[in-house]
Order: structure tokens, then C-alpha cells, then sequence
């Protein structure tokens, strides 16, 4: 397949982590991309938090009881097994991005050095196709349960980047449902935006043509998977979690849609892979002619949104 200026390739990691080692799902993201960049994918993207996993124990252990020794334990756990992007840890997988020419959507949990490199971040990673961490965003708000365990992010990731004839962004699982925070990224020129998800066809089926129809954009909804078999044996208090869970807890759901919010991949459930769609940057074009919402359909003297994109921090050190 020869790729042209105005189309893109892109790969869609649907995969389980090896949860909650992040070794071993370091390892299975690289396959993944070197997988897609022998396929010649441009573009791939890995769900919500898929390195080194989704905090499913929190509903099935009692997340919300204070000052438990089980739910220390476990978050000890997720801590020892996080991303630090600050000493390298991400490393090999920007090695691979320059080698195959590809850029990645990686979902990860940071352990934030500027915030005292104790708490945690459901953040997503863009990473160029020459290998360059071009933004990290901090989940804005986490849902529900999440707020146990991840901590609030803030605007600084609030980025697009341009990739061929596309302007990139994206956010993650439920920020995807904030207006406003879509229109943030409106307002730069995003015609791809990027939803990543712990993994759920019910959260993917109407949010990603809905975003579509709004901004008049391709929107790219990748998902993980996760089953009772996907628990590693050394899982703290694993008796415990696979006592209450079901025997699915994520079925995928990744999907594409087109501008005109039809499908281009339909939702693929149950399914373990990286699967594969090319988009046409005209098409973008061609939906905008009627709306668009940041431009000729908008009202800036009326409405109008301020962004905060200061990365947040407790302490500014002066030495």
C-alpha cells in the first residue's frame, strides 16, 4: 500500500495488559508496534491506561474503605508498577516509534515526578513518528471509582500536533463526554481527535459518531480488554478480586468514525489484536463546508472558552 499526503493508516492496539507489571506490558505495546509499522500504520493507539492497567480491584474489593491494609497494599502495588517518563521508562518505545516512522496514542499511569513522584495519573502519551514525547495529558477529572486511586490532571496536555495533512488530539474515556474540553482542542485545529477507554463497546458506540457529527472530524475510539484470566498470579490479594469480578470486565469496542459520523470500523468486540483503517483528510473538508464549530458556525463574541494550560505543581523551586 502506497500512502499519500491525504491519507492516513491507523492501527488500533485492542489488547489486555499483562495488568499491573509493566515490564511485561511494555513489552506486548512493542510487538504491537512493530507489528503495525511493518503493516505501514502511521498511527497507532493503545487504550485507557493500558500501562500497566485499568484499576479494576476497586469495585470488587471495597476501593472506598478508609485506611484499609488491602487497598494500601494494591495501591502500593500500582504505584511500583507506574510510568516514570522522567527516568526513561518509555524509552524503547520511542526507539521503536522513530524506527517504523510511526506515531503513537499511549495510555498510561504516570507517577508524576513535578508532584512529588508518589501519585498517580491516568495520562496519555503522543509520541511522533520520530520518537519525540510531544505531550503528556493528565486525566482532567477521574470517574467516579478512579478518583480512589488516580489524581486530577490538569490543561497543560490540552495539545495537537500535526501529523501529514491532520491536526491530532485526544482525550481520555469520560473526559470525552466535557464539552468543553473537546472545544479546546477545536480551537487548535483538531480535525482527528483520539478517545481512549479502559475498554467497553456501551461507552464507544454513540460517543465516538456523536464527537464526530459535533466537530466534523474523524474520531478514533481504541479500547482494551480484560478478563478474569488476564490477572497475573502475584497480584496482591488476588483471591479477593477474581472472588467478585466477572469473568469479562472489558470488551473492547474500538471503532473509527468518519466526519459525516459514519462508521469507517464498526466497534470491535471481544477481539484481541491491532486492527487497522485509513482515513481521507478531504472528507474533513467536506463536512466542515455546512459546520464548523470553532469557525464559521461559531459566535466568539458571545461565547467564549479561557484554557488554563499550566502544568500544576505544589512548589516552584528558585535556585
Amino acid at each position: 500500500m502506497t500512502n499519500t499526503d491525504d491519507s492516513l493508516r491507523i492501527a488500533m492496539a485492542q489488547i489486555s495488559p499483562v495488568w499491573l507489571n509493566k515490564s511485561k506490558t511494555i513489552d506486548k505495546i512493542k510487538s504491537c508496534i512493530q507489528e503495525a509499522g511493518e503493516n505501514r500504520a502511521e498511527l497507532i493507539v493503545f487504550g485507557e491506561g493500558l500501562l500497566p492497567g485499568y484499576p479494576f480491584w476497586l469495585d470488587f474489593t471495597g476501593g472506598a474503605n478508609f485506611n484499609s491494609s488491602i487497598q494500601k497494599e494494591i495501591h502500593a502495588h500500582y504505584i511500583k508498577n507506574s510510568i516514570q517518563i522522567e527516568t526513561g521508562d518509555l524509552d524503547g518505545i520511542c526507539q521503536l516509534a522513530k524506527q517504523y516512522s510511526i506515531a503513537i496514542y499511549l495510555g498510561i499511569i504516570e507517577r508524576a515526578q513535578n508532584r512529588g513522584g508518589h501519585s498517580l495519573y491516568c495520562s496519555l502519551v503522543y509520541i511522533n513518528a520520530e520518537g519525540e514525547i510531544k505531550s503528556v495529558h493528565r486525566k482532567l477529572q477521574p470517574t467516579y471509582e478512579e478518583r480512589l486511586t488516580w489524581s486530577p490532571g490538569d490543561g497543560h496536555g490540552l495539545q495537537v500536533h500535526p501529523l501529514k495533512q491532520f491536526t491530532v488530539g485526544g482525550l481520555n474515556c469520560w473526559e470525552n463526554w466535557m464539552p468543553l474540553s473537546r472545544t479546546a482542542l477545536y480551537g487548535l485545529g483538531e480535525n482527528l481527535h483520539i478517545a481512549v477507554w479502559p475498554g467497553a463497546e456501551h461507552n464507544t458506540i454513540d460517543i465516538t459518531k456523536f464527537i464526530a457529527k459535533e466537530s466534523r472530524s474523524f474520531v478514533v475510539s481504541v479500547s482494551g480488554l480484560m478478563s478474569i484470566d488476564d490477572f497475573p498470579n502475584d497480584t496482591p490479594h488476588l483471591d479477593l478480586i477474581l472472588e467478585n469480578a466477572p469473568q469479562a470486565m472489558a470488551n473492547g469496542g474500538s471503532c473509527i468514525a468518519g466526519p459525516d459520523g459514519q462508521w469507517i470500523v464498526e466497534p470491535i468486540v471481544d477481539k484481541e489484536g491491532v486492527f487497522y483503517g485509513t482515513i481521507d483528510f478531504n472528507r474533513v473538508l467536506e463536512e466542515r463546508q455546512n459546520f464548523d464549530v470553532v469557525g464559521h458556525y461559531s459566535r466568539p463574541d458571545i461565547t467564549k472558552l479561557t484554557v488554563n494550560r499550566q502544568r500544576q505543581s505544589l512548589v516552584d523551586y528558585e535556585d
